[in-house]
């Protein structure tokens, strides 16, 4: 068997001595080294979306490679693209790191400087692993697999201009055209993701938070099986647990929800923590809501410039929202563009506080008018930024959900909403 292996090296020099020496291992076929994180990841993930077979069976991640650090990094890879084992290369070759490494999900470690021998061993010991899960994978066990689903984050530019609403609206579009979808409220300390659409519950993002390895079993543990078919991961009720959640615990959530659905929406609130950070680093979409007014356009360019000075998320790599716009206003959406220094989405959501106020003050927004103006403007932009099957769609067509709404999953279900034990409540949480 030939073993395929893709180093992950960050130094030019590093990335040299690592393939000299790979040409000489017998029987494998290493690839031309990755630069960074980000370039992993998206190689791994376009291998993974033609089949599990087109992997490679080993990754080499050396511990300068960067933005990532490399143990986040193997723990991601370890997360949604468990056919692959990982070895870490390092000069610190000591118990404590080794230690680390496996719990990160590493299936070996590697001294620096290389020696022929031990990379030989741990790169067949690596592999022979990776073709054992393979076989796993194809009888049907319960792990994660695929290449990982789309993650969209929303943030707000400062409080009350509508992300939370725009981030339920979102994943129900994408639900509704039959895509799994997660809804995550990483607003830690405030979210209202629970309160809009009417729901009580015992666990939340927080109980996730010290777990070293989220298996699929302990992720629908923590998670809340909506009617409408949404798949809820909630913010604690104790504003004071989301301090437990950080930018290590983030990564492995989101990843670990990536590897279980084709759409992530993670409302990210308007402050900006570690955790909510590491979100908008991770998404394929960054959407930044704003209203067109001076304070809160104002927000959004500072938003913008923070992300900038943390290396969080490029202006070009970020997409602006108007919500509430009207025509009348002196601040449209080419003005935002030019000041936020974003580009803006082609759909502006209008304003309509009358159509939306039966639907927020009762905690359903899950009840929006299918005609109203500002839920069809939503779903437009849910369309646009690619979340929403439209083949699909069609096919799913009947009633507000189709088939694959509260209905449909009741009645495939029996009546009983699996998951979490607490049912909907009256009242808006």
């Amino acid at each position: 068997m030939v073993t395929r292996i893709l180093p992950a090296v960050g130094d030019a020099d590093a990335a040299r001595s690592v393939s000299t020496l790979l040409s000489q291992l017998p029987d494998t076929e290493p690839a031309q080294p990755v630069g960074d994180s980000t370039l992993l990841l998206d190689t791994l993930a376009a291998l993974a979306g033609e089949s599990v077979g087109d992997l490679p069976e080993v990754v080499l991640v050396h511990e300068r490679i960067g933005p990532v650090p490399a143990l986040e990094l193997i723990r991601e890879v370890a997360l949604r693209f468990p056919a692959v084992g990982v070895i870490l290369i390092s000069a610190d070759a000591g118990p404590a790191l080794y230690s680390a490494a496996m719990d990160s999900g590493a299936r070996g470690l590697v001294g620096l400087p290389l020696s022929y021998d031990e990379l030989s061993a741990r790169v067949s010991a690596a592999a022979q692993w990776a073709v054992g899960v393979r076989r796993h994978l194809g009888s049907g066990a319960d792990v994660f697999s695929g290449p990982g689903g789309t993650a969209v984050t929303v943030s707000g530019a400062k409080g009350g201009v509508g992300a939370t609403l725009l981030s339920v609206q979102l994943a129900l579009a994408a639900r509704a055209s039959g895509r799994s979808v997660a809804l995550v409220d990483m607003d830690l300390q405030a979210g209202d993701v629970a309160s809009y659409l009417d729901v009580q519950f015992r666990r939340s993002i927080a109980d996730l938070a010290s777990i070293a390895d989220i298996s699929p079993r302990v992720l629908q543990d923590a998670l809340f099986s909506h009617p409408t078919g949404l798949a809820l991961l909630l913010a604690p009720g104790e504003g004071e647990r989301g301090e437990e959640v950080d930018e290590r615990a983030a990564r492995q959530i989101v990843s670990a929800l990536r590897s279980r659905y084709e759409v992530v929406v993670v409302d990210c609130g308007t402050q900006m923590n570690g955790a909510n950070a590491a979100a908008v680093e991770m998404a394929d979409t960054a959407v930044l809501v704003t209203t067109p007014d001076v304070v809160a356009v104002r927000a959004a360019k500072r938003m913008i410039r923070l992300w900038d000075r943390l290396q969080i998320r490029k202006a070009e790599e970020t997409l602006a929202v108007v919500n509430r716009h009207t025509r009348n206003t002196e601040i449209q959406p080419p003005l935002v563009e030019r000041i936020v220094g974003t580009p803006v989405a082609r759909v502006a959501i209008p304003a309509g506080f009358k159509e939306l106020q039966a639907a927020v003050d009762s905690g359903r927004v899950q009840d929006l008018d299918s005609r109203g103006s500002v839920r069809q403007a939503m779903w437009a932009l849910a369309g646009e930024l690619g979340l929403v099957d439209t083949a699909r769609a069609q096919q799913g067509k009947g009633g507000r959900y189709g088939d694959r709404g509260a209905v449909g999953l009741l009645r495939r279900r029996g009546g009983r909403r699996d998951n979490d034990t607490t049912e909907p409540s009256g009242g808006t949480g």
